[in-house]
């Protein structure tokens, strides 16, 4: 098989942060037997797996061998009156899927529009946004054990779903790949969600339409999100986090206008972004490294910055917000 391998390969354009860091060999693969091909022949090199590069920080050059999924297609295999199932391969981005299904009139994702990076990468993150998490359309993925090649099926029990979390980040973290996703979506008429706060009232005067609530989502994404073409960022970097009920009382004690959520019977979400700003971060910027102006969760790198710049970055917010409000902040993203 006549498969490409790199030395010293810069990743700068490989990840959304746009940190430059070299890898001792890069390679990418189109298909499950070029990446089933690699992982027979990487001998004992460590792995990376890149999709679209927009959930991880890098820290430092990686010394082993990073494979990039570049696998491509969407396929209708299976419908009837109400439903489609879809299989997506895992190099295709995110946001062209979610495009895809709007031109089909195939419901479910819209609320996740525009969220960068791969639909591989997508079940790893279970992610979410404007009220709908991956979760809710996943069926089933197919991925490759790293150590030996086999395939193995997972259902949606088997991901093990979490707040922005799966079985891929803790049991099996580092040891599959996903090779594909299969998705169920709706078809018309389509169950619209567009309870969550700020797409509600963007929606108030359109038509509940699956087309009109992915406008309103990219809308308020472009609004709030930076582009990662035009500044590095890998998004939210924080997830907010999940405290007890004693715990928010007593916040919310000190803060009377904390905003909060329930996250289920005996739990409360607090906005990570909200603890950020009132700490006065929103803004802030050491060298190349910085806060976002417009969204206190968005760490950005305005050009230079290193991985280690973001990451120091990153530990001062937690510090500061463990300092204030006694709560422990937990990095969305994978820091390598």
């Amino acid at each position: 098989m006549d498969l490409n391998f790199q030395k010293n390969f810069s990743l700068r354009s490989y990840n959304t942060f746009g940190i430059n860091v070299q890898s001792k060999q890069f390679i990418g693969v189109k298909n499950t037997e070029e990446l089933q091909y690699v992982l027979r022949h990487k001998k004992n090199e460590k792995t990376l797996i890149l999709g679209g590069g927009s959930n991880l920080l890098l820290t430092e050059d990686f010394e082993g061998l990073t494979v990039r999924i570049e696998s491509k297609g969407i396929q209708i295999i299976e419908e009837n009156e109400k439903f489609a199932t879809v299989k997506v391969a895992a190099g295709e981005n995110w946001h062209e899927f979610v495009l895809w299904c709007l031109e089909n009139d195939l419901g479910g994702v819209e609320n996740l529009a525009l969220i960068p990076g791969s639909v591989g990468a997508a079940p790893i993150q279970n992610i979410g946004a404007y009220g709908v998490e991956l979760k809710s359309v996943f069926l089933s993925c197919e991925a490759i054990a790293i150590d030996n090649g086999t395939t193995m099926i997972f259902d949606k029990a088997g991901c093990q779903f979490g707040y922005r979390n799966s079985i891929f980040k803790n049991q099996l973290k580092g040891q599959y790949i996903i090779t594909s996703v299969n998705f169920l979506l709706n078809k018309a008429p389509h169950t619209i969600n567009a309870s969550y706060k700020g797409l509600r009232e963007k929606m108030e005067k359109k038509n509940k339409t699956i087309q009109n609530v992915a406008k309103a989502v990219i809308a308020i994404r472009s609004e709030k999100l930076p582009d990662p073409k035009e500044i590095g960022n890998s998004g939210s970097f924080f997830k907010n986090p999940v405290i007890t009920e004693a715990q928010f009382k007593n916040l919310q004690n000190q803060y009377p206008n904390i905003p909060h959520y329930p996250d289920n019977a005996s739990k409360i979400k607090i906005p990570a972004a909200w603890m950020i700003d009132t700490l006065g971060l929103k803004g802030f910027r050491n060298g190349d490294a910085g806060i976002h102006k417009n969204q206190a969760l968005v760490l950005v790198n305005y050009g230079n910055a290193t991985g280690k710049d973001i990451n120091a970055l990153a530990e001062k917010i937690q510090s500061e917000v463990a300092k204030k409000f006694g709560v422990n902040l937990t990095a969305e993203v994978n820091i390598i």
